[in-house]
């Protein structure tokens, strides 16, 4: 680690990958028709995103059924890095999905990314800055991956002027209340007294239905936050979930004939 994407590229059949100021694109593959060559363009900027866009483009150089929307040459903007997802039938979104699972597969390898983690217990985000470190990745492509693989209820939310962005979480995690552009609940510690940018929070309990939906009649589970503020107005809240332990027979005669009595109106 880091995987060496440059020197892969140059043994693909990548010629040349060249560094453009340019705001028309995020990156770019010029190739031929027979995808025996290329070469890759980026967008100037940091190491981590420009390492992130070369394995992109290499994707879509390698995996055969991608077809450019012009002949000879891929041009992918800074949303088309972001997706995960694709609607049904759109070709080009499930094209710019594939490039990037193609990208975090290449750059984040999971046999070596389980072998980074092991060393991890508790959920926490210095973890994530870790792993962006080794792996010369961006901090939101290390939330993504550990996300992924942690065996425990964790999400991370990333957010921007404190509003949703984005969200990753695990399958075992429910569904986060607060959609794309909500605004950061209130109540979240994201918003408590200030946090030294750069500089993960402590972790510390939270009300589960900032996040996530509670039913009524049953017992909440707990949940944790953790604030990570960075540039720009940016921020990654890591929420933990612990699950309610199984409740007992007496436990439940005892419940249900609490809320018999109180909504019978008996005392």
């Amino acid at each position: 680690m880091p995987v060496p994407i440059q020197e892969l590229c140059a043994r693909l059949g990548i010629l040349r990958i060249d560094d453009l100021d340019t705001d028309e694109f995020e990156g770019g593959l010029v190739t031929d028709a027979k995808r025996s060559e290329g070469t890759i363009l980026i967008k100037r900027g940091g190491e981590p995103r420009r390492r992130f866009t070369i394995a992109h483009e290499l994707g879509h150089f390698l995996i055969a059924h991608h077809v450019p929307d012009q002949p000879g040459r891929f041009l992918c903007k800074s949303s088309d890095m972001l997706r995960l997802t694709a609607k049904e039938g759109d070709r080009r979104q499930r094209r710019e999905v594939e490039a990037n699972r193609f990208a975090t597969l290449m750059l984040m390898p999971p046999h070596l990314l389980r072998g980074a983690m092991a060393a991890f217990r508790e959920p926490d985000l210095q973890h994530v800055l870790v792993l962006a470190r080794d792996f010369a990745v961006s901090k939101e492509a290390a939330a993504r991956a550990y996300v992924q693989y942690h065996p425990e209820q964790i999400a991370i939310v990333v957010a921007g002027n404190s509003r949703v962005q984005r969200c990753y979480r695990s399958l075992s995690f429910p569904a986060i209340i607060c959609g794309v552009g909500s605004p950061v609940p209130a109540r979240s510690h994201y918003h408590s007294s200030p946090h030294r940018p750069n500089v993960a929070s402590n972790i510390a309990a939270c009300s589960p239905d900032l996040w996530i939906d509670v039913k009524r009649d049953l017992r909440a589970p707990s949940l944790y936050e953790q604030v990570y503020l960075q540039q720009n107005g940016f921020a990654m809240i890591l929420l933990r979930l612990e699950a309610v332990p199984e409740e007992s027979a007496e436990e439940r005669r005892l419940d249900e004939g609490w809320r018999h009595r109180f909504h019978s109106g008996r005392r």
